[in-house]
C-alpha cells in the first residue's frame, strides 16, 4: 500500500467525504512560497496554508527561534509557572496593540481563542450581576471556528455549521452590513444597518453578553468587505447596553487588509480580541485572546475568582518563541509596503475576470484576493490543475480567492491571479 493509498483509506481531512476524498498531493517540504510535492513538482501556496504563512514558509528566523527553543524548554504547564519566551511575546503584543487592550490569555488555536473570548464575556458580566446576560449577537455570513460554541455563532443558514442548527446554542443573528468598504456611508441608521443592531440590543439587550464580528472582512463566510463605520457605530451601542464588543481577528490580524488589524481601519478597540493564525508566522498552532484590563480585573472580583479556563499547551514555549520571532518580522514594518504593492498588482491582474460571464464581483483589499462567482465552485477543478498550473488554490462556496505569503515574487503572484481567471473562465 503505497502512502498515499493508506491516506485515503485511513486519514480524515477536514471538510471531505471519506467515501470520495478526490485528489490529493503527497507535500514532501515547504520554502517560501513553494510547497514540494512527491514527484518533484512545486506549487505556489497561494493560500498561505489556510492565511498564516505571512512570512512564507520555513522562514530561517523563525526555524531558528524554535530550534532553540526545542534544545532548552519544549514545554512547561503555565499554571503557577511562566517562561520567557511567554513573556517576551505577551510584551510584543501590548506594544503592538491599542491602548487598554492588555491582558493577555494564550490559547492552542484560533477557534479556542474564540471559546476563550465568549467565556470571558459571560464570566464578565455575570461578575457584574447581570446574570442573564449569557447570549451572543453577530451578523449573518460570519464564521469564528468549528468548536461547540464557536459554531453557534457561525452563519446559522449559509454557513458550514447550518446542519448542527438545532443542536447549537441559538444566538442573535443580525443582518449582515450592506455598505460595502469603499462605498459613501449613509448617515440614517435604517439604511446603513445600525437600525437593526439598535432594535436588538433595545429588546434583547439585557440577555447579550457579547456582540462578535470579524472586523470589515468577513473570511470563511464569504470573503465579504463591508464598511468600518459600522465598526463604529456597533462599539457606542454595546457599550450603551452594557455589552461587551468581541472582535475576531483571526484571519484579518498582523498585516492581512493592509493595515496591522482589521480595526485598525474603524480606529476602534474592542473589549476582547481573538488572534490566531499569522501569530506564529504559519510554523506551529496557537492562539490569543486579549482583553482590557477592565474585563480582566471584573473577572476577578466574581465569586470564582479565577478565570474558569486553562488548555494543558496554554502558553507553549515552542509557539511563543515562534510568535516572538514572527513578530519581529513584522517591526520594521516592511510588510506595509509588500502588502500595499500585492494590493495593486492583485486589483490590476483580477480585473479582467470582471467581464466573464460567471462571474458575480471581484474584489481585493491587502494581500487578499476575490473572484466571486455566480455559481458555486468545484474545489476538486482547482487542486487538480494544481501540478499543471503550479499554483494551490482552495475555493469554498462561490469564491476563488487567494491569501498569499507577504514574501511572494511579483512573478509568482502573477501565476497566481492567471491560475485564478483561468479557474473563473473555466479553462481547461
Amino acid at each position: 500500500m503505497t502512502p498515499l493509498d493508506f491516506d485515503a483509506r485511513h486519514l480524515w481531512h477536514p471538510y471531505t467525504n471519506v467515501a470520495k476524498p478526490g485528489p490529493m498531493h503527497l507535500i514532501t517540504g515547504a520554502e517560501g512560497v513553494w510547497l514540494t510535492r512527491d514527484d518533484g513538482g512545486r506549487m505556489i501556496d497561494a493560500m498561505s496554508s489556510w492565511w498564516c504563512a505571512i512570512h512564507g514558509h520555513r522562514h530561517p528566523a523563525i526555524t531558528a527561534a524554535m530550534h532553540r527553543q526545542m534544545d532548552v524548554l519544549p514545554h512547561v504547564m503555565f499554571g503557577g509557572l511562566t517562561h520567557t519566551p511567554a513573556i517576551e511575546l505577551g510584551q510584543k503584543l501590548v506594544g503592538l496593540l491599542p491602548e487598554g487592550l492588555d491582558r493577555v490569555f494564550y490559547c492552542d488555536s484560533g477557534s479556542v481563542s474564540v471559546e476563550v473570548a465568549l467565556k470571558m464575556a459571560v464570566q464578565y458580566q455575570m461578575a457584574m450581576g447581570r446574570n442573564r446576560k449569557v447570549e451572543f449577537a453577530t451578523i449573518r455570513g460570519g464564521y469564528h471556528g468549528d468548536t461547540w460554541k464557536a459554531m453557534s455563532v457561525c452563519d446559522p443558514v449559509n454557513g458550514m455549521h447550518g446542519l448542527f442548527r438545532g443542536a447549537l446554542s441559538i444566538q442573535h443573528f443580525l443582518p449582515r452590513p450592506d455598505i460595502r468598504l469603499g462605498e459613501d456611508w449613509p448617515a440614517a441608521p435604517e439604511r446603513n444597518g445600525m437600525a437593526a443592531l439598535a432594535a436588538l440590543l433595545e429588546e434583547k439587550g439585557a440577555q447579550i453578553a457579547g456582540l462578535i464580528v470579524e472586523p470589515v472582512v468577513q473570511g470563511a463566510g464569504g470573503m465579504y468587505f463591508y464598511h468600518p463605520e459600522w465598526l463604529r457605530g456597533a462599539k457606542a451601542l454595546c457599550e450603551a447596553h452594557d455589552v461587551l464588543l468581541i472582535f475576531d481577528e483571526i484571519a484579518t490580524g498582523f498585516g492581512r487588509t493592509g493595515r496591522l488589524f482589521g480595526m485598525d481601519h474603524a480606529e476602534i478597540t474592542p473589549d476582547i480580541l481573538c488572534l490566531g493564525k499569522a501569530l506564529t508566522g504559519g510554523h506551529i498552532s496557537f492562539a490569543a485572546t486579549v482583553a482590557t484590563g477592565r474585563v480582566a480585573r471584573g473577572i476577578g472580583e466574581s465569586a470564582a475568582g479565577v478565570f474558569m479556563h486553562g488548555p494543558t499547551y496554554m502558553a507553549n514555549p515552542l509557539a511563543c518563541a515562534a510568535g516572538v520571532a514572527s513578530l519581529s518580522l513584522l517591526e520594521d514594518g516592511g510588510w506595509q509596503d509588500r502588502v500595499a504593492q500585492i494590493d495593486a498588482q492583485m486589483r490590476h491582474e483580477l480585473a479582467p475576470a470582471r467581464d466573464l460571464p460567471g462571474v458575480a464581483d471581484v474584489r481585493v483589499l491587502g494581500a487578499i484576493g476575490v473572484i466571486e462567482m455566480r455559481d458555486t465552485v468545484d474545489p476538486q477543478v482547482a487542486h487538480r490543475r494544481a501540478p499543471e498550473t503550479g499554483v494551490w488554490l482552495r475555493p469554498f462556496g462561490r469564491n476563488i480567492y487567494c491569501m498569499p505569503p507577504y514574501v511572494i515574487a511579483p512573478d509568482e503572484l502573477s501565476r497566481v491571479t492567471a491560475a485564478m481567471v483561468d479557474l473563473a473562465r473555466g479553462d481547461a
